[in-house]
């Protein structure tokens, strides 16, 4: 494999598109609880929202190279304010158990089928979690995760973040973590 991994901007965050809509269709394929939810989320209800109400972003794409620069894998990473997380859809979290006004969220992780299992995901996590910490006003990160998607709710638990709670009758976990301490 001949992958290259690409830091993009947000406005060419477009290149997530059809990755972002196959990540829905597979959580909508693991899900248990409420799968029909997955009806109304895709790139444009999802990913551009969430661009738009962050502070900073952060996007990688993963691009295959033999098979003419394919974009394969992607992770969208953002810090946003807490306020953001309690909308009409849910409330992620206890806003008040967040000391600082933004946290850091792991958004969107996608890698297709035939490329798991190489290493993708963590240095894709690792790329992710080098970027939030140089926000030293950030202390919280969260991951939501979907109901039935077991091996990432495994995944981001052998990477430190733990089970804060379930929210929409179990349709979603919360995972948390702090960030690393900084010492100068």
């Amino acid at each position: 494999m001949n992958l290259q991994y690409e830091v993009i901007p947000e406005e060419e965050a477009e290149s997530c598109r059809d990755l972002c809509n196959e990540l829905m269709l597979f959580q909508k394929s693991k899900a248990s609880i409420a799968p029909e939810r997955f009806d109304s989320m895709n790139f444009d209800t999802r990913m551009l929202p969430s661009i738009e109400n962050a502070v900073h972003n952060f996007l990688v794409v993963v691009k295959d190279h033999d098979r003419q620069d394919e974009v394969i894998a992607y992770v969208y990473t953002n810090i946003s304010p807490k306020e953001v997380y309690s909308n009409d859809f849910a409330t992620f979290f206890d806003l008040s158990t967040v000391q600082r006004e933004n946290v850091g969220c792991l958004s969107q992780f996608y890698i297709k089928e035939g490329y798991r299992q190489f290493g993708i995901g963590s240095r894709l996590y690792n790329m992710s979690m080098e970027w939030l910490a140089e926000f030293e006003d950030v202390e919280d990160y969260f991951v939501f995760t979907s109901n039935g998607n077991d091996d990432a709710l495994a995944f981001y638990q052998r990477k430190g973040f733990t089970i804060s709670h379930d929210i929409l009758d179990g349709f979603i976990t919360v995972l948390r973590r702090k960030a690393e301490i900084r010492r100068s």
